[in-house]
């Protein structure tokens, strides 16, 4: 027989550790066949114990490499040129990507056959053979990343007496029946690689930033962070009605809590995009990266009809008393608002989810432009004291006046001369502003 390496076949002198590297490209390819005691210019030298070559593979590959491929591996002593050789015939395995234990489920653990050589597999080449063996559903598939720990879901499984052992992670999905972390596992770890964006922006525009900030950890850690911090921005204002005060805050709390939850439980995390929340002076918007499943539409939605993408995530909050029900979510965030005249509105993509919680406490005035209803009159009618006090009037005098930015002062100004209540005269430094009439 002539022995030449190929991408099926691979020469070994002697059993040595580069051996299970071979094996689990063999495996998470088309198969492949190893010939031990035989040299890479394929002269036979063969081996004093072909057995005992034969059982030291066998226990390698038993002991080091996962998931379990022992079943794919069939050993035969043959007989070249009167001397013996092991002859190792390596199965495609039907759970890839097979990998080195000590290595992970990382590229420096999971091989494939490159020509004549095993080289290290790509990240996508890797999340394709997870794709292929475990199916398409995102959280059920096995986490490239297996290093993770759960200190934040710990705690909030203790926090409601729920146990949170060995056994409740595989029966949740955290956790496969061969003990590796899925994807699940991963979101709901401290290692969780997907985040949240948060931004707060000045006005009703995306034009200049107040802050910003950007939420990473477990989705539990996300979730009370973002609610925190939207919460801090949630402002309580008063009205009276005779002798009655009315305390009403911006967003209704049941509203920014759902839709939180939505964020949370409902987006695609096959992409690695992160969520977004803007906050304006007239609304929230909650953007999720996924659009809706298949099959499902907005007024499906509207209904109370729910498919979940993440069922078991969703189960997961489901457990945890964070969510009711499928499908009550968007029905919650309509009742926050009954009453108030105002409604949440939910704009579908291809790709995204969008639910805008409009502000309370804004009026709008017939043009359609968001204004504070409690500050909005008390600005507008220092302008026209400054102005009847000086005749005329810079928009400088009028920032400090007001104590507003140039940005809201000059926005101010703008809405006012379009309501035709004042009079801008001059250009540029010689701007000056006067009441109409």
């Amino acid at each position: 027989m002539i022995f030449q390496e190929s991408e099926t076949i691979e020469l070994k002198a002697t059993v040595t550790e580069e051996i299970k590297k071979e094996v689990v490209a063999f495996a998470n390819g088309e198969g492949g066949r190893l010939y031990i005691g035989v040299q890479d210019d394929g002269s036979v030298i063969g081996l004093a114990d072909p057995d005992g070559a034969a059982l030291q593979i066998s226990n390698m590959v038993r002991d080091a490499v996962r998931p379990d491929l022992t079943m794919f591996l069939h050993y035969e002593t043959l007989q070249e040129d009167g001397k013996k050789i092991v002859a190792v015939d390596i199965q495609q395995g039907t759970e890839r990507p097979y990998y080195i234990a000590k290595k992970g489920l990382r590229p420096e653990g999971v091989y494939v056959r490159q020509g004549y050589s095993s080289v290290p597999a790509t990240n996508t080449a890797i999340r394709r053979m997870i794709k292929e063996t475990d199916g398409d559903h995102f959280e059920e598939m096995r986490s490239l990343e297996q290093d993770l720990t759960f200190k934040t879901a710990e705690k909030e499984f203790s926090e409601r007496n729920i146990p949170f052992g060995p056994s409740q992670m595989k029966t949740l999905g955290l956790v496969t029946q061969d003990g590796l972390y899925t994807n699940l596992g991963l979101l709901l770890s401290d290692q969780c690689v997907h985040t949240i964006k948060a931004a707060v922006f000045e006005g009703t525009a995306q034009n200049e930033f107040k802050d910003r900030k950007e939420f990473s950890g477990s989705l539990f850690k996300q979730m009370e962070e973002v609610y925190d911090y939207i919460d801090f921005r949630n402002q309580i204002h008063s009205t009276f009605q005779k002798l009655r005060r009315i305390d009403q805050r911006d967003y209704p709390e049941a509203a920014v809590r759902e839709a939180l939850l939505n964020l949370l439980v409902h987006r695609e995390y096959a992409f690695r995009a992160s969520s977004l929340i803007s906050i304006f002076a007239d609304r929230i918007e909650f953007t999720s990266i996924g659009g809706l499943v298949n099959g499902i539409t907005l007024k499906d939605v509207m209904m109370g009809v729910s498919v979940c993408r993440n069922e078991k995530l969703a189960n997961v909050f489901y457990r945890l008393e964070l969510i009711e029900a499928y499908g009550t979510g968007i029905r919650k965030i309509m009742e926050a608002y009954d009453g108030t005249g105002r409604k949440p509105l939910i704009e579908i993509s291809d790709n995204a989810f969008k639910i805008t919680l409009p502000n309370l406490n804004i009026s709008r005035d017939q043009e359609g432009e968001s204004v504070l209803s409690e500050e909005n009159d008390s600005e507008e009618s220092k302008v026209e004291k400054l102005a009847q006090k000086k005749k005329t009037f810079t928009r400088k005098e009028a920032e400090q006046c007001l104590g507003l930015s140039q940005t809201s002062c000059g926005r101010l100004l703008k809405r006012m001369m379009d309501r035709g209540q004042i009079i801008r005269e001059g250009k540029g430094k010689n701007t000056r502003y006067r009441l109409a009439g």
